[in-house]
């Protein structure tokens, strides 16, 4: 049997949902592929929002943690976020344009689990991104 350590009071106090919440839930899932903090922040503050960028920053932490979005670094070091399922998945997503499909990947997902035994490791996990350009900007 294994021992866990107490939870902090922030980790055992539930987060509850806020305007500011809903608000970049919404502006999140209305978004096009990956897009940054400033993204977000400018699209709210367009619509009126008075949201702050800090809040929105701390939003984006809490929807990662809760599965709710996914966040990848771009190839400039920027964190971009995505609203996302909570199903494990990995992400085909566009250089040209950031159109993103959430793919399922058997193949890796066996082959990740028997390197990790060969290797002696157990509780592992993984995460994938694949880019490349997607079919419409080929064109």
């Amino acid at each position: 049997m294994s021992e866990q350590a107490p939870k902090s009071a922030a980790e055992a106090t539930p987060k509850r949902n806020t305007w500011q919440k809903d608000a970049v839930r919404h502006a999140l899932s209305e978004a096009t592929g990956f897009v940054s903090a400033q993204q977000l922040h400018s699209v709210l503050r367009n619509h009126g929002s008075t949201i702050g960028l800090a809040t929105v920053y701390r939003t984006l932490t809490d929807l990662i943690k809760s599965g709710d979005a996914d966040s990848l670094q771009s190839q400039e070091g920027e964190l971009l976020y995505r609203a996302c399922g909570t199903a494990h998945h990995h992400h085909l997503i566009c250089r040209v344009c950031g159109r993103t499909v959430e793919i399922e990947a058997d193949k890796v997902e066996s082959w990740a689990e028997n390197v990790a035994k060969e290797h002696g490791f157990s509780n592992t996990s993984h995460t994938i991104d694949i880019f490349g350009t997607c079919s419409a900007c080929l064109s």
